[in-house]
């Protein structure tokens, strides 16, 4: 016997007061948004503007519960121009195809696995791609250590358990259930940090696609549309590898680092201004020579050689990612706009780069001065960079 479970149905704080109608909830969340209080609003609702504008005009065939065709998806992150002239922003920056092998495998019964090195956007792809198959990315597993099997499964409301036994009311449905029952696209994020006997639980509902539910001896089955989507790395501390029977029930997609130093420039200055804006910093054209400093100095250390491939490098333990990157900017940005005249300069990242560099303080610290000494210091313009760095490094 299967159930369809209405998440609404299930209140797990039914005792306490009332919660607010939704009607009023969403006219909040519009308030909000209108006042720009949002601080990091869901791409959603950041991009709701292009959405609808890709929706509209997307006459192309959509599989069943999506929001627009496969083809109008990979528009929306990749970027383009509409007919009726509406620019839509590139989301992702990167080879066109992996997008669109991305796209397809939501598109089939297969889930889908962004896999790659820390800070190559697995988040911000997956995000928007739920944004834009479903309109809702909000449908969220966050892996950890202490992620629980009920965070895949269900979990149960104890006062209605204890008060009633197992019952649909006492349910309460994990996102991957909500997104079974509703046909949307649910995210599991760092997958490989979750721990493996609680991976194992999606077994039955990517192969299966149903969740069973022993002690209502019943089961939830996915309706069209469902599908989900991981992201994984295997450099960081604490993975615990995905079993073999788990890993054949996704497709794997690999996000590469970008290709070149102007590509992660481009990307690095997309993200800074998108995130300057919401928190009324500099525009990000006034610091674009250091944002290249940044870029130049991460992809370095990172690929051991310097850009001409002269010097070869010793590499720091930290992953310098482009994520990396990005935060270094931001950082710096806020230093320029509060403590200086608003233009980003060499000593407003320079102690941000120092703290990405140097992660392991006795290795990385001879790495950083060596790179220093041998690199920066006889490199035509970087005069001021390299008294900038060898000041927050003394």
């Amino acid at each position: 016997m299967s159930v369809s479970v209405d998440p609404t149905s299930v209140d797990p704080n039914h005792h306490q007061s009332a919660p607010a109608p939704a009607s009023s909830v969403a006219q909040d969340k519009q308030d909000k948004q209108d006042k720009g209080e949002e601080l990091r609003p869901h791409a959603e609702d950041a991009f709701a503007v292009e959405l609808a504008a890709l929706a509209a005009q997307d006459d192309r065939p959509r599989p069943a519960r999506w929001r627009m065709s496969p083809w109008a998806v990979a528009t929306y992150l990749l970027g383009g121009m509409l007919p009726d002239g509406t620019v839509i922003t590139p989301k992702y920056v990167g080879p066109r195809r992996i997008v669109e092998v991305a796209v397809t495998t939501l598109a089939t019964d297969r889930a889908l696995l962004l896999l790659g090195v820390p800070g190559t956007a697995k988040t911000w792809v997956s995000e928007h791609l739920a944004a834009a198959v479903s309109g809702d990315s909000t449908l969220l597993v966050q892996g950890t250590a202490g992620t629980p099997e009920e965070a895949i499964r269900y979990g149960w409301n104890y006062a209605q358990l204890l008060a009633h036994g197992p019952s649909r009311d006492a349910l309460v449905p994990s996102p991957v259930m909500r997104a079974m029952a509703e046909g949307m696209t649910a995210r599991v994020e760092e997958l490989t940090r979750i721990p493996a006997d609680v991976q194992d639980s999606l077994i039955t509902i990517l192969s299966e696609k149903s969740l069973p539910i022993p002690e209502l001896g019943s089961e939830v089955q996915a309706v069209r549309g469902f599908n989900l989507i991981a992201t994984a790395n295997d450099r960081d501390r604490g993975v615990n590898d995905l079993s073999s029977a788990l890993r054949r029930r996704f497709n794997t997609v690999v996000l590469p680092l970008p290709e070149s130093a102007d590509a992660e420039v481009d990307i690095v200055s997309r993200r800074v201004d998108q995130i300057g804006r919401s928190l009324d910093l500099p525009a990000v054209p006034d610091g674009v020579d250091e944002i290249r400093r940044v870029v130049t100095v991460f992809r370095e250390l990172r690929d051991g050689v310097t850009a001409d491939g002269r010097t070869k490098l010793k590499s720091p333990s930290g992953t310098l990612s482009t994520a990396e990157a990005i935060s270094v900017v931001t950082n710096g940005l806020a230093l320029a706009a509060h403590f200086g005249d608003g233009v980003l300069r060499a000593g407003d990242v320079a102690a941000g780069i120092l703290g990405a560099v140097v992660r392991d303080p006795a290795a990385d610290r001879v790495i950083w001065q060596e790179y220093l000494e041998a690199v920066v210091r006889e490199r035509d313009g970087w005069k001021d960079f390299y008294r900038a760095c060898r000041e927050v490094s003394a």
